[in-house]
């Protein structure tokens, strides 16, 4: 399906592939064309709903800036999945143990392991890499509780909160896969943190020329333009590496109480939080997708529903239109303060019926019905991605 809405009041166009967006989110989508750095237009994916500065869900091409809001705080976050030689018929009658095996070897929400989680030839180089940027910018290892070392070290190989989580699925041949979704962990959270408020105190008298404060920016050139790119560059290589990391340990998990199985396909390991240097329409731009995965023509990804919800692994058509882009997943639809006082634990247990997870009261907000119907947003990017699997979760970890 194509473009379905035009905003034409910036100072370039917003294509949106979905009818249905919040009045707040076209505002935000709007706030964010009348940039003087946005080139050729704004690409707001089917999934697109509020969030900070700019949409969750969009696609925001720029020449000499970069706007760390728009990046996000959870830089890096992303998907990884792998399709396993088992069937469906070899998974145990009840998931229940297999999910506190796993929520036992891989801490979540604010957890972390109690030793180093991985070698230390992953470990050397990444520590070399942030203690540079620790020296220039001494202040974002005070906005942590312990120091900076025992933190990320420690929380790789980690879960988080919020919408992150690990699953097993089953795909329409009943082949058995393992999901999982991540990020750059509490170190990532404090590196955007710091440089968005640091774009801010960069800006000066001109934050309040802005249509939104949180579109901050660091222009190219300016003093600390190549370290914000040098921090969210290893940022995103920490997220990277944590998904990894983690898809290691799940498989030792699944080793031990499984039968013997092998990885039959990878299907990606990519971030849809993100910032990276790309062509399209004639210049060399920094592409910020804030919520949504690159789908470049014969690209592998990963749109995950929610919960209770089907997921898919597609591959992507190339449309430049989206400047190679697709959704992340299926987007909220409501806030997580609304969603914990419209629902409760019997409406979450009918909606994730048949999936072994939490089903308390800390979890509502990631109720399925929180969520925009994935169906529909697939059907609305149908000119981005094809879909090669539909994949189904039996079990889901939860921060």
């Amino acid at each position: 399906m194509p473009i379905l809405q035009t905003l034409n009041k910036g100072k370039v166009p917003v294509h949106i592939w979905t009818g249905d967006t919040e009045t707040t989110a076209l505002n935000q989508l709007e706030n964010v064309s009348r940039m003087p750095f946005i080139h050729h237009h704004v690409a707001a994916m089917p999934d697109v709903h509020m969030g900070i500065g700019a949409t969750v869900g969009s696609v925001i091409p720029t020449k000499g800036a970069i706007v760390p809001a728009a990046v996000g705080v959870d830089i890096g976050c992303g998907m990884n999945a792998i399709r396993l030689s088992l069937s469906a018929a070899e998974l145990p009658d009840s998931l229940r143990m297999l999910r506190n095996r796993i929520e036992q070897a891989i801490p979540v929400g604010f957890d972390m392991h109690d030793r180093d989680p991985v070698k230390r030839s992953t470990i050397v180089p990444m520590a070399k890499r942030l203690d540079q940027i620790l020296d220039r910018h001494p202040a974002i290892a005070k906005m942590q509780r312990k120091r900076p070392y025992d933190i990320w070290v420690r929380q790789l190989a980690t879960l988080g909160g919020g919408n992150h989580f690990i699953e097993l699925c089953l795909d329409e041949n009943e082949a058995v896969w393992v999901m999982l979704h991540s990020g750059s962990r509490g170190i990532g959270n404090v590196i955007g943190r710091y440089f968005i408020e640091l774009a801010r105190k960069d800006m000066g008298d001109q934050l309040g020329r802005l249509p939104d404060r949180d579109l901050a920016y660091f222009s190219e050139g300016a003093q600390h333009f190549d370290d914000y790119i040098e921090a969210v560059d290893w940022a995103q290589d920490y997220a990277m590496i944590n998904r990894r990391e983690m898809m290691q340990h799940m498989l030792d998990v699944l080793g031990r109480h499984l039968p013997h199985f092998t990885i039959t396909k990878e299907a990606i390991n990519c971030h849809h939080n993100y910032v990276v240097r790309e062509y399209h329409f004639g210049a060399e731009v920094y592409v910020t997708r804030k919520g949504a995965i690159r789908a470049g023509e014969g690209e592998l990804g990963i749109i995950p529903g929610s919960m209770g919800a089907k997921s898919y692994i597609v591959r992507g058509k190339g449309s430049e239109a989206s400047f190679c882009s697709c959704s992340h997943g299926a987007g909220r639809r409501m806030s997580r303060s609304k969603a914990k006082r419209q629902f409760n634990r019997a409406d979450l247990e009918s909606q994730t019926q048949g999936v072994e997870c939490r089903k308390d009261k800390g979890v509502i907000d990631e109720i399925p019905a929180a969520y925009k119907d994935i169906d529909q947003v697939m059907a609305n990017q149908s000119d981005l991605v094809e879909v090669v699997h539909t994949l189904k979760q039996v079990m889901c970890v939860k921060g």
